[in-house]
């Protein structure tokens, strides 16, 4: 029997950051792929940073999160995409 705290209460904010190849739609991209989860996401919620030399992107999004399951589709289907190199 498991008798540890989760480490998220439910319902919370949460950041999840991806990091892709540098393109003028990444930002949508990642925003199109957590709606399919987190439908009530908003191009508001969404940052992008460019690596030093320009190659990368990364973008932040804070989603509103429900559930430990919704994280894990939000992270298989970003991680599934071949523009996404790595998840955070």
């Amino acid at each position: 029997m498991n008798n540890e705290e989760p480490l998220l209460q439910f319902p919370c904010e949460f950041m999840i950051k991806a990091v892709g190849l540098a393109s003028d739609d990444f930002a949508d991209l990642v925003l199109a792929l957590v709606k399919q989860h987190a439908p009530d996401t908003q191009d508001t919620q969404i940052s992008l940073k460019e690596s030093g030399k320009g190659n990368f992107l990364s973008a932040t999004i804070k989603i509103h999160a429900f559930s430990q399951q919704q994280l894990d589709n939000i992270y298989r289907t970003l991680t599934a995409h071949e523009q996404i190199k790595f998840v955070l």
